[in-house]
């Protein structure tokens, strides 16, 4: 038994934990794990506070995305709305604006016409001075073909224009 080296292992080891003991490493590697243990706690602690900080602002973010995606929606609401209104008004005032220039048409066209009506009787009652002149001036000689002459170009004009 003391050859085998089993054993010497043993009393090796007893002899060692028992110096151990005595140095006071034991007590020095209990120190070290519980620093180390404290550490981690403090590490995990700071993690938890990280998780719920990033959680707080998760929840702000979303919060203001969703306010901007109302916000967004308003504005494409009013956006139409206002395109509606102007597209609305632009309308009413192009029928307005057709509306006066067909009058404006109207009442040029009827304007021609009536300076052409004039034209056309003015044109009419100088050939009729003309065709009465020849006719009474062939026919009638003297001065009674004179006065007949302009009492009837005078009357033709008052009756035509």
């Amino acid at each position: 038994m003391f050859f085998d080296p089993e054993t010497w292992v043993a009393i090796a080891f007893v002899i060692l934990m028992v110096v151990f003991g005595y140095l006071g490493v034991f007590k020095s590697a209990m120190t070290a794990l519980d620093h180390r243990a404290e550490r981690i706690k403090a590490e995990l602690d700071d993690a938890q506070r990280l998780k719920q900080e990033a959680a707080k602002v998760l929840a702000d973010y979303k919060a203001r995305t969703a306010s901007a995606e109302r916000e967004a929606a308003e504005i494409i609401a009013n956006a139409r709305s206002e395109a509606e209104r102007i597209a609305a008004d632009a309308k009413a005032k192009m029928e307005d604006f057709v509306a006066r220039r067909t009058k404006t048409a109207e009442s040029k066209i009827a304007l021609a016409e009536a300076q052409a009506l004039a034209d056309v009787r003015a044109a009419a009652a100088e050939a009729a001075v003309q065709a009465a002149s020849t006719i009474l001036s062939q026919s009638v000689k003297g001065q009674v073909a004179d006065d007949l002459l302009a009492k009837g170009i005078n009357e033709v004009r008052q009756k035509l224009n």
